[in-house]
C-alpha cells in the first residue's frame, strides 16, 4: 500500500479540467437541431473529446441552467472528493418538487451552507443529492477513504475492496453515503462506475440511473461519451413514454409517462416511502427545465408532433407554467415497429419476452428469431436497427402498454429492492433508519 501512495497524491492533483470548447446552457436551447442519421445506434464510436461530437451543440439540452453562484457552490463540494469522469446533482434540492414556501416549513439540514445554497433553496431546506462516476470505483474509495473515512459505516474499515464488491455486486451497482456534511452543506453522494453508468444508459440494464436521468438534473462534469449515452437514453424514454400513451396527450402527460418510468415497480412508492404525489410535483414544478430536455428530441422524432405549431414559436413559450400543449403521434405499424427495435437492448429483450409467452413461441425458436434481430452481424459488425417481422407483430397489439409496464417492473423493481436493503450496511443502521423515517415521512404528505 505505502507504494500506492505517491500514485494517490499524483492523481489527486490532476484533477480532470473542464474542456475549453464546452458551453452551457442559456435560458433557451436552439430548436429542431437536426440530429445525424443513427447517432444512436449501438456503434456510436468512443470518443476522446468533445470536438469529436455529432455537432457542436449536440446534447446541450442536458445542461439545465441555474444561476453560476449555485453552481460554483456545488463544483466546491465535488472538488473535496477524488477525482470523477462525470457528476450531477439532482432531486428537490437543486430543482424544487413542491411549492417555493414548502422549503421555509421545515428546519434546514445544512449546519453551515454557502449564501448561494441558501438563496437556491430559499431557506436551505433540502439535503442536495449527487451522483459520482469515477473510472475505477477501487481506487476512488480508496482515496476517499483515507480523507473522508467518517463518510463510511462499518464497511469502510473492511478496505476499498470490501466497500466496491458491495458496489459493484449488489443491486444497480451503486454506493450511498447520506446525511455527509461538505462545506456547510448536508449532502449524500452516490458512487458509480463509469462503465456501470454508461450501460445502464444505453441498454437501461436496471434504470436505477437511467431513470434519474430522465428527469431535470444539474450536471456538473462531463465526459463525451456519456453526453452521448444519456442523450440516447432521453430519446429511448420518448419512444418507451410513446408506447404507453394514447394517439393524443398533453405535454405533462408525457413528462408524467416519462418521470414515471424508473418509480415503476420501484418497492418506495408501493410501499409508502415516497410521496404517492411524486411524479405530479416534479412534473408541475419543473415544466419549463422539461422543454429544455426533451423539446428537441420531440422535434427530430417523425411520428410525433404538435397540435399547435404556431404556439411553438412564439418567444419565451417554454418559460410559461399555464401551458399544457396537446401532442399527438402516428399509430402506424411500421412507425410504432421501428420504436420497438430501438429501444434499449436489454429492455427490449424483456418485451421480447412478453410476447414470446403470448404467442407460445418454442425456446429454439425464439432464440433463432433473436439471433436474427441482433445489432450485430456475422462478420461482428453493426445492423441498421430497422424493425422485423416479429416488432411488426408486436406493434399490431393492442396490449403494448401492459407488456411494457410489465417490462419495465421486471427491470427496475429487483435491483431498486436490493439497493434498498444494501442501504442498511452501506449506509450504517442509525443512518439508513433516519433515511427510511424521512422517506415514509413525505410518503404521508398529500402534496
Amino acid at each position: 500500500m505505502s507504494q500506492l501512495r505517491p500514485l494517490a497524491r499524483i492523481a489527486w492533483c490532476r484533477r480532470p479540467l473542464l474542456p475549453a470548447n464546452r458551453r452551457y446552457a442559456t435560458s433557451q436551447t436552439p430548436h429542431s437541431q437536426s440530429l445525424p442519421p443513427d447517432w444512436d445506434s449501438d456503434d456510436t464510436p468512443t470518443l476522446s473529446d468533445f470536438s469529436e461530437l455529432p455537432y457542436k451543440d449536440f446534447g446541450k439540452n442536458q445542461l439545465i441552467q441555474t444561476n453560476e453562484a449555485f453552481k460554483r457552490s456545488l463544483r466546491g463540494i465535488l472538488k473535496e472528493f477524488p477525482p470523477i469522469t462525470y457528476a450531477f446533482a439532482y432531486g428537490s434540492g437543486v430543482f424544487p418538487q413542491s411549492d417555493a414556501t414548502a422549503s421555509l416549513l421545515r428546519e434546514s439540514p445544512h449546519p453551515n451552507p454557502p449564501e448561494a445554497i441558501l438563496k437556491w433553496q430559499k431557506g436551505g431546506g433540502k439535503m442536495i443529492d449527487f451522483v459520482l462516476t469515477p473510472r475505477f470505483s477501487q481506487h476512488f474509495h480508496w482515496l476517499n477513504l483515507r480523507q473522508h473515512p467518517d463518510h463510511y459505516s462499518f464497511l469502510g474499515r473492511l478496505g476499498s475492496g470490501v466497500v466496491s464488491h458491495v458496489q459493484d455486486k449488489y443491486g444497480a451497482g451503486v454506493y450511498f453515503n447520506p446525511y455527509i456534511t461538505v462545506n456547510g452543506t448536508m449532502i449524500k453522494y452516490a458512487v458509480v462506475n463509469f462503465e456501470t453508468l454508461y450501460r445502464d444508459l444505453t441498454d437501461w440494464d436496471t434504470l436505477y440511473l437511467a431513470g434519474r436521468l430522465h428527469k431535470p438534473v444539474k450536471i456538473l462534469h462531463e465526459e463525451p461519451n456519456l453526453r452521448v449515452a444519456n442523450q440516447r437514453n432521453l430519446l429511448s424514454a420518448v419512444r418507451c413514454a410513446l408506447l404507453l400513451l394514447p394517439p393524443t396527450f398533453t405535454e405533462k402527460e408525457l413528462y408524467s409517462t416519462i418521470t414515471g418510468l424508473s418509480y415503476t415497480g420501484d418497492p418506495r412508492m408501493t410501499y409508502g416511502s415516497e410521496n404517492p404525489k411524486k411524479i405530479d410535483n416534479i412534473v408541475t414544478h419543473q415544466i419549463r427545465n422539461f422543454r429544455l430536455l426533451y423539446h428537441d428530441l420531440i422535434v427530430s422524432l417523425p411520428n410525433i408532433s404538435y397540435a399547435d405549431e404556431k404556439a411553438i414559436n412564439k418567444p419565451d413559450w417554454m418559460e410559461d407554467p399555464k401551458l399544457d400543449l396537446q401532442l399527438s403521434q402516428d399509430m402506424g405499424i411500421e412507425r410504432r415497429a421501428n420504436m420497438i427495435r430501438r429501444l434499449p437492448k436489454s429492455f427490449r429483450g424483456k418485451v421480447y419476452f412478453q410476447y414470446q409467452r403470448k404467442y407460445t413461441i418454442p425456446g429454439r425458436e425464439f432464440q433463432e428469431m433473436l439471433e436474427a434481430s441482433k445489432d450485430d452481424d456475422a462478420k461482428g459488425g453493426l445492423k441498421k436497427q430497422v424493425a422485423g417481422d416479429f416488432d411488426r407483430r408486436i406493434a399490431a397489439e393492442t396490449d403494448i402498454p401492459m407488456n411494457i409496464t410489465k417490462a419495465i417492473n421486471q427491470t427496475v423493481s429487483w435491483p431498486a429492492a436490493v439497493q434498498s436493503v444494501k442501504g442498511i450496511l452501506t449506509a450504517g443502521p442509525a443512518r439508513a433508519w433516519k433515511y427510511l423515517q424521512e422517506k415514509r415521512e413525505k410518503g404521508k404528505m398529500k402534496s
